[in-house]
């Protein structure tokens, strides 16, 4: 397993979500709530990657980027040139995962292609940051 990294594509729309920390409520008769925290590192944080009117080589550059590292069980990496670009240095560290957080971004599923009109597509792609065992 290794880091793979993402295409230089700027996306053109993206969502994030830093995930959670592990931990349970529990709830008493009375309405009075306890909650145990059992870590103190995020998971299953969330990216969600638009790419409108891209080429349709570009296209196939992240559909390659999914099948490499897929098949080698790899995770991808950021650059704040790429999928951060236009953030905030603040904001981009969060979407990297380079604060230490230990998450790797590993695709939530495929690709999803949309042809705009020849030579064009627009793609969605969907990330999960999951903490993997170094």
């Amino acid at each position: 397993m290794a880091a793979v990294e993402f295409p230089a594509l700027i996306p053109s729309g993206r969502r994030y979500s830093p995930g959670q920390y592990p931990q349970a409520e529990f709830v008493a008769l009375n309405g009075a709530t306890t909650t145990l925290r059992y870590g103190n590192r995020r998971f299953d944080a969330e990216l969600d990657l638009t790419f409108q009117n891209i080429t349709d080589a570009e296209a196939a550059s992240l559909l390659k980027l999914y099948e490499d590292t897929m098949v080698a069980d790899d995770w991808v990496t950021f650059t704040a040139a790429d999928v951060a670009g236009g953030a905030s240095t603040e904001l981009a560290n969060y979407i990297r995962e380079v604060g230490g957080s230990n998450l790797r971004w590993r695709f939530n599923e495929p690709p999803s292609v949309d042809s705009v009109k020849p030579g064009l597509s627009t793609v969605s792609v969907r990330f999960i940051g999951r903490l993997d065992p170094d």
